[in-house]
């Protein structure tokens, strides 16, 4: 009987949305596409590429800036490589931001401090080389917006992170935080700190936060991000935390011999939500 029953509700319900647990609220819901068939459609710049630098105290930190290629002036934005530095897989990533319409300033911090990629040891000192990228973005004079959002995956999710709160700059200079997968904890506490635990600045991040990871995260890393969130959500803070089906970490620049179908819809829809949300909150 119960067999019947499902029969005649799946017959009589063909068009009712399906519970999707990865996102109970259904954030990825579009009710313009499903019922009248609109697409959000991209905004296009063609990007340059020109290079900078900037100086923290006798520390020169090289850096990327792209952004559209006019004359026009754009929103700022610091994006924050992580671990495997500012390769041409990130820098990527970066082209792809500047294309709906931002000013990117990428620092490669690594390069500075003569640290190689995929360090296992975090060096403190990168979270002041990060913060001195703040100063110097809104220096520019292409720039459009008085704030700038601080935009970023893996390590550099946690030096984001102690520059927007342990350095003072949300609310002030920052505007908004948005992050790949971010790696939540300092990345020299504990193996036990690492698994069960989350950066304790996270409390503390009161501006809009937007996060994206893939259902296939690290368990360790999706762990610590999960409980940020929500505690984050449990105190009010304004944090959404988006989990793509059928992709694990890296999706948003995994090299083409093994990139999927899966990455680059996840990828197109993170850069997207990214890019409105981020032009939203620096209007």
């Amino acid at each position: 009987m119960s067999r019947i029953i499902l029969c005649l509700i799946t017959l009589l319900c063909p068009l009712a949305k399906a519970e999707d647990p990865l996102n109970p609220n259904k954030q990825w819901w579009d009710e313009e596409w499903w019922e009248k068939g609109r697409l959000t459609i991209p905004v296009n710049n063609t990007v340059t590429i020109r290079h900078t630098s900037y100086t923290n105290g006798d520390v020169e930190i090289p850096a990327l800036i792209i952004r559209p290629d006019d004359n026009k002036k754009y929103p700022g934005i610091l994006f924050q490589h992580g671990r495997r530095g500012l390769d041409d897989l990130v820098v990527r990533h970066a082209q792809r931001l500047a294309a709906r319409g931002f000013v990117i300033l990428a620092p490669d911090v690594f390069s500075a401090r003569f640290i190689e990629k995929f360090p296992i040891e975090h060096d403190y000192a990168l979270e002041s080389d990060v913060n001195m990228g703040v100063d110097h973005l809104l220096s520019l004079p292409d720039i459009s917006s008085d704030k700038i959002c601080l935009y970023s995956h893996t390590r550099g999710g946690y030096m984001t992170l102690k520059v927007a709160v342990t350095r003072k700059r949300q609310n002030k200079e920052v505007a908004c935080y948005v992050s790949y997968y971010p790696h939540m904890q300092d990345p020299n506490a504990p193996e036990p700190m690492q698994v069960y635990r989350y950066a304790k600045e996270a409390d503390d991040l009161v501006i809009p936060a937007l996060i994206f990871i893939g259902e296939k995260e690290q368990y360790q890393r999706r762990r610590s991000i999960e409980t940020a969130v929500k505690s984050m959500q449990a105190n009010n803070r304004h944090v959404e935390l988006f989990i793509y089906p059928g992709v694990g970490r890296g999706f948003d620049f995994r090299p083409e011999n093994i990139r999927t179908f899966a990455d680059d819809l996840a990828a197109k829809d993170a850069i997207q939500r990214a890019a409105d949300f981020m032009s939203h909150y620096l209007q």
